[in-house]
């Protein structure tokens, strides 16, 4: 799948946009949803107060386009190791360690992957941010069942999405894990998980 660049992607932002949705991000990611005020905004990008509202005007309109953003960031992310996986086909300890040096580089930025946890758990109550994510988790799913589908997997069989899953859920993990333990515990999971859904059947 071809890489597109979304109107909500950091390389389409006006730099002041930018700043205010980097700024929104560590909001959610410190103080949870129910944090994320234009004002809390403000603050955090050090911008005197009414900036914020005058570039997302409601409240819902701010969610919108922090989840918008978290997503478009991360999507990015994902084409650019997409692109180096078909460099390795068939090379499964560099997919791992590909995959691995994006996770860690991720934990290391924690409030990207908290801030979209923390939508993930809006998306089942907020519609407009559940289409977001969804739209997402589509273009992810893509990436992943096209580089299964190099390795003998037949496109649409699940396994990209059980993936894509999968994936989410150690990111989680690690999270909770001390920080000295989570390179380990990511490296022997990817390993696992990668080698159960993308090794051709025999």
């Amino acid at each position: 799948m071809p890489s597109v660049t979304s109107p909500a992607s950091p390389a389409a932002l006006t730099p002041r946009r930018r700043e205010l949705l980097d700024a929104a991000v560590h909001v959610v990611a410190d103080e949870g949803l129910r944090g994320l005020t234009h004002r809390a905004v403000d603050r955090r990008a050090g911008f005197p107060e009414g900036t914020c509202s005058a570039y997302f005007r409601t409240r819902q309109a701010l969610q919108l386009a922090v989840t918008e953003y978290v997503a478009a960031t991360m999507a990015a992310d994902v084409d650019a190791l997409g692109a180096e996986l078909v460099e390795c086909s068939g090379d499964e300890a560099r997919a791992v360690a590909l995959t691995l040096a994006l996770f860690e580089r991720w934990l290391d930025e924690r409030e990207l992957i908290l801030a979209k946890l923390e939508l993930s758990l809006e998306a089942p109550r907020n519609p407009a941010v559940a289409e977001a994510l969804a739209a997402s988790r589509v273009r992810l799913v893509g990436v992943v069942d096209g580089l299964l589908s190099q390795a003998d997997r037949e496109r649409g069989d699940g396994r990209a999405e059980a993936l894509v899953a999968s994936f989410d859920g150690l990111l989680f993990a690690a999270l909770q894990k001390p920080q000295r333990e989570r390179r380990a515990f990511l490296s022997g999971s990817l390993a696992l998980v990668m080698h159960a859904l993308t090794t051709p059947e025999g």
